[in-house]
């Protein structure tokens, strides 16, 4: 991927991951837009010269009134970048955790949906483009205190291997970027070991500008999640990681 001649919308991009990779696309020479719904964050990315659009991806009508908004200031428009995502942590045995797990698969499998849904006219008709849908590491080694956050994650990337498949000999390809714990949006607070966000966006990019682009952009502290259950690590880690159910109110005192 040529990363100084791209037209980008990132939807999701107001903050973390999303905001950085805004930077460092247009940073590299690429025309960047990103879609959100902090109106702060908007306008502090607009005063950076990236083009703004708020939208909802719980909202198909919102979703809709941004793709018209981004088309016709972007007629170019070649790469859609879609990752919306809520992290909630869910006591299983309380019913209660239902309200959760429903506002994480709509926004992080529907919403990812929605935005496809959206572009792909658009990306097909134009016979050439790239969208890259965002999972997570969590996606192949589930975290337990977060059981809907990984079905999302794993469902998005079930959901991009068929996408890649339906769109082939469109001239769209479908890159999956499958993030590690980064310290960002106070993952920093609670893992002393994730990944500092500058060298994730780093390692990343490097690997979006290989040719040809791979399927899935893996950076190296993604790797033992991503390959676990090939390598025979899967069990001892998900029971590792089952130690963090500690944290859940119910499991304290």
């Amino acid at each position: 991927m040529d990363l100084s001649n791209r037209t980008v919308f990132i939807v999701g991009g107001t903050s973390g991951i999303g905001r950085e990779l805004a930077r460092r696309f247009a940073a590299a020479g690429s025309t960047v837009a990103v879609g959100g719904r902090s109106a702060t964050a908007l306008a502090e990315l607009s005063d950076e010269g990236i083009g703004t659009f708020g939208i909802d991806v719980t909202d198909g009508a919102s979703v809709a009134r941004a793709r018209d908004a981004v088309l016709l200031r972007y007629p170019e428009l070649d790469t859609v970048v879609t990752m919306p995502g809520v992290m909630l942590l869910e006591d299983l045995r309380d019913p209660a955790h239902f309200e959760a797990a429903q506002t994480t698969i709509d926004t992080n499998l529907v919403g990812t949906i929605r935005v496809v849904d959206a572009f792909t006219p658009h990306l097909v008709q134009r016979g050439a483009g790239t969208f890259i849908t965002v999972t997570s590491g969590i996606a192949f080694l589930p975290f337990p205190p977060m059981p809907t956050y990984a079905a999302s994650k794993a469902a998005v990337h079930a959901y991009s291997e068929a996408l890649r498949a339906q769109l082939d000999g469109t001239g769209v390809g479908v890159v999956e970027l499958v993030p590690p714990a980064v310290a960002t949006a106070g993952q920093e607070k609670v893992n002393p070991q994730a990944l500092p966000l500058s060298d994730f966006a780093t390692e990343a990019m490097q690997l979006l500008s290989q040719n040809p682009t791979p399927d899935e952009i893996l950076v190296e502290r993604v790797l033992t999640h991503r390959w676990a259950e090939r390598d025979g690590t899967y069990d001892d880690l998900v029971a590792k990681r089952s130690q963090a159910l500690a944290m859940l109110p119910g499991r304290q005192g």
